[in-house]
């Protein structure tokens, strides 16, 4: 199945699709396919979302600070499930790998484990970063094991597998994404997600020190970009 039959699927068809998420992190989910997944879920796609780490190392406390460095595993927990829960992903999966170590893990370990859940689950689609443009270590090394087990499946087996791309020099490298999804219907579903992750959400960085207004929302979160590998 290529990449134009699984975005225009009927209704009726949509209710066989099975779409596996891998991301290392806590949030990553909400910032990077929120509203895709929760499109296709009102579809009655079945998506599991396979979370690499805890986010266990991110520096971000909330603000003013609610966590530490021993409480922020269990919180960041709690606040991947009320995520999930808000996109109405039933299937979460938290494998235990540690953050900001994805590069050094034991890859037959990793590739193994995404393999068990691609034989299990036969997802049509797979969304994960891009490997090399996607800015964070951990980023780049889950989506270089996900497209290294994809890879060594049957080319007739293998998944379509959507991957997200926001490095400085993306465009230059790897050219325009060529699947856009307009999620402005299900904003309400991206933002609750987003917002579950309070530690994180609440950081200056990400949405400054005032309230987005409806049209910024639509403006920064209304759309989701993805890049389809191209396996050589």
């Amino acid at each position: 199945m290529n990449m134009d039959e699984v975005m225009n699927m009927s209704n009726n068809q949509a209710d066989a699709l099975r779409i596996l998420a891998v991301f290392p992190h806590p949030d990553d989910e909400s910032f990077v396919a929120a509203g895709t997944l929760a499109k296709y879920i009102a579809g009655g796609a079945q998506v599991t979302f396979a979370c690499l780490t805890l986010g266990e190392m991110g520096r971000n406390m909330g603000i003013p600070p609610f966590a530490n460095r021993v409480t922020l595993p269990g919180i960041r927990k709690r606040e991947l499930e009320d995520s999930c829960r808000a996109i109405g992903i039933q299937d979460l999966r938290m494998l235990g790998f540690h953050d900001k170590m994805i590069e050094f893990e034991d890859q037959e370990l990793l590739d193994g484990t995404i393999l068990d859940m691609l034989l299990e689950l036969k997802p049509s689609i797979v969304i994960t970063f891009y490997p090399g443009y996607s800015v964070h270590p951990d980023h780049d090394a889950t989506g270089a094991a996900v497209v290294r087990t994809i890879g060594r499946l049957p080319a007739e087996e293998r998944p379509v597998v959507l991957c997200s791309a926001f490095s400085s020099n993306h465009e230059q490298m790897i050219g325009k994404a060529d699947v856009t999804v307009d999620v402005t219907a299900f904003l309400s579903s991206k933002m609750a997600s987003i917002q579950s992750h309070r530690s994180q959400f609440q950081a200056a960085e990400l949405v400054g020190s005032r309230v987005l207004t409806d049209e910024e929302i639509r403006s920064r979160y209304g759309i989701e970009q993805f890049w389809t590998y191209r396996f050589s």
